[in-house]
């Protein structure tokens, strides 16, 4: 399986697999604890679960050269009827030198269309819903929506990115074949909702944020959500883990006050569709949330 720029294959051999282990060191140096071992990883692939790795077509010095993996397993779910099989994407890493230049997207369009071969129709995973970056490539890149929120749910984690917070997470839901989906994997680009033509539409920002003293944003307080609009807009930091490590217990504000907006949110029949970033007069992130009456969103 090839994407315009990276190589992305199933990996097979215990080599692939410890230099899949060997790139969540690189990425989780501060998580030892936490780091898939490789007999894991092979049991997977062999029993129907292929983990992928992406890597340069290019890269003439070292062809084993790693730069992602992405893996999962089957999983089920509560249906209308009784109980849906689903696959459940739990784990992908990027190579910190190749952050941000579409090798995440490659490896999750690889996963897909794997699961589309085994006859998944909708695949789920989580991520922290303050990280703008993911939110960007779950929701706006890849058509993801979300409408469940998850408190705390892997309990104390001490590496650098979870240390001092409570693990909150969204649930994604990916729905392969839905035509949401397609039109956002389509070739053509896509162009992204504008923040001043939303807010133009009558659209609220439930949460403006306000700026503290040394410019980083501060959570506005929320007495109650108005569930009168058919769209409604929550903003969070543009840079969460920059603002964490300032000020601990800024996030910590953040956290709470976004985990309860979302968790009402979601009560009052809203789902997470879009997400959208302005870099100017100055960067700002911000959901966007719609009411929904039938699911899953197509």
């Amino acid at each position: 399986m090839n994407s315009c720029l990276f190589q992305v294959r199933t990996l097979k051999s215990p080599q692939e697999m410890r230099a899949v282990v060997g790139l969540q060191r690189l990425i989780w140096a501060d998580s030892e604890t936490d780091i898939v071992p490789t007999h894991l990883l092979i049991t997977l692939e062999q029993n129907g679960s292929p983990v992928l790795g992406a890597y340069d077509p290019e890269n003439t010095t070292n062809e084993d050269y790693l730069l992602g993996f992405i893996y999962g397993f089957p999983g089920w779910e509560e249906s209308p009827d009784d109980k849906a099989l689903k696959f459940c994407s739990h784990q992908m890493g990027v190579h910190p030198d190749y952050q941000g230049q579409g090798i995440g997207f490659a490896l999750k369009c690889a996963q897909r269309q794997t699961a589309l071969d085994q006859d998944y129709q909708h695949i789920t995973w989580t991520y922290d819903p303050l990280l703008s970056r993911n939110a960007y490539l779950n929701i706006y890149k890849l058509g993801g929506i979300c409408k469940t929120y998850k408190r705390n749910i892997y309990g104390l984690i001490r590496d650098s990115l979870n240390v001092g917070l409570d693990t909150d997470r969204f649930q994604v839901d990916w729905w392969l074949n839905s035509p949401r989906v397609e039109k956002r994997l389509s070739p053509s680009p896509r162009p992204g909702l504008s923040f001043a033509k939303v807010q133009a539409s009558g659209s609220p920002v439930v949460n403006p944020a306000r700026s503290t003293p040394q410019g980083w944003p501060s959570p506005r307080n929320l007495s109650q959500l108005d569930n009168g609009n058919p769209r409604i807009l929550v903003e969070i930091p543009p840079d969460f883990l920059a603002l964490k490590a300032a000020n601990i217990e800024l996030a910590k504000d953040w956290r709470s006050h976004t985990r309860v907006i979302f968790e009402e949110a979601f009560k009052l029949g809203y789902a997470i569709t879009d997400f959208i970033y302005t870099s100017s007069p100055q960067a700002r992130s911000f959901y966007v949330l719609d009411k929904i009456r039938t699911q899953p969103i197509g």
